[in-house]
């Protein structure tokens, strides 16, 4: 999990990709997998944190005592990331016993929207794309929760704690973009690991579900899913975080709802419901908009400072 400060556009580029591809197992595991939500949620952060810290503590040992003695202001985002990434955890992994993977996976994307709404919350205007781009994905947010509220109100419900993580992990997005700016991948998600299953404990143990008696077949699955989605998923996401920024890392997560949904179909056999294709396929058209929109914004912006630069 060390890393050099610099990473190129191509190792960039696959890291992002075997990102994807491993958090994809996320939505079809944690559907299927014997164990209950709120238990899947704080097995698959705990496990990594028994793999993930004595890491740190053998090759970032230094680091992760610096922050916690001096860096107290870096520490207190990576713990409010934690702490955003288990309210991710704890409201979309439930969603997906509600609702079908399909649909919570692509409401749980709209994390760019979140982060859209943040932007335009700390005064900045967005652009014409961005605003098509926020009214194309809410479409498809429409459509997919109206064919879920058609089935039951469960559906429903569990399509408004897919968008309620979605929010969440923009937190955990945007609050871990800052932190790693000047923190390794391993040291940061120690920290967050650590708070997200401290956090996920008590809440799972008052929800009265169990956290152990799980055939060996769950408990694999539970290992598969920390080892894919957590490790190799979110960990890879986050160390690209650095050289990618949020909104890269953002828009390569949307291709999380195709995978979800083409691995539920293959491996669990789990076809997505028709009707929800089309919803889906608004949001990830909508959030590549906006995406695109606020990069274009950026590029604009920076030649602009160039430019001042050379004049002066």
């Amino acid at each position: 999990m060390s890393e050099p400060d610099h990473d190129s556009a191509t190792t960039t580029a696959l890291l992002l990709a075997v990102g994807v591809v491993a958090v994809s197992f996320s939505a079809p595991i944690a559907a299927t997998t014997a164990a209950p939500a709120l238990a899947v949620a704080f097995w698959r952060n705990a496990l990594a944190v028994a793999v993930v810290v004595p890491w740190t503590l053998v090759r970032r040992r230094a680091e992760l005592v610096r922050l916690l003695r001096h860096e107290h202001r870096v520490l207190a985002v990576a713990v409010l990331s934690g702490l955003a990434l288990a309210l991710h955890f704890g409201l979309w992994v439930p969603s997906l016993r509600m609702t079908s993977v399909t649909a919570s996976t692509a409401l749980v994307a709209t994390t760019p929207l979140w982060t859209l709404l943040a932007d335009r919350l700390t005064g900045r205007r967005p652009s014409r794309g961005v605003v098509l781009g926020a009214l194309l994905a809410f479409a498809g947010v429409v459509v997919i929760t109206g064919v879920d509220a058609d089935a039951s109100s469960r559906a429903l419900l569990g399509d408004a704690l897919a968008l309620g993580g979605g929010a969440a992990a923009a937190g955990y997005t945007l609050l871990g973009s800052s932190v790693r700016r000047t923190t390794s991948t391993a040291t940061y998600t120690s920290v967050a690991y650590t708070v997200c299953a401290l956090v996920l404990l008590p809440v799972t143990l008052i929800a009265r579900q169990p956290l152990s008696g799980y055939s060996t077949r769950t408990w694999v699955e539970l290992v598969v899913l920390m080892l894919s989605a957590q490790l190799l998923g979110h960990s890879i996401l986050n160390r690209t975080l650095r050289t990618a920024g949020a909104t890269t890392v953002a828009l390569a997560i949307l291709l999380e709802t195709p995978g979800a949904a083409l691995l539920a179909w293959a491996f669990w056999h789990q076809p997505p419901p028709l009707a929800t294709l089309p919803g889906a396929a608004l949001v990830l058209l909508g959030l590549a908009l906006v995406v695109r929109a606020r990069t274009s914004q950026r590029r604009v912006q920076a030649a602009l400072e160039v430019g001042n630069v050379t004049d002066a």
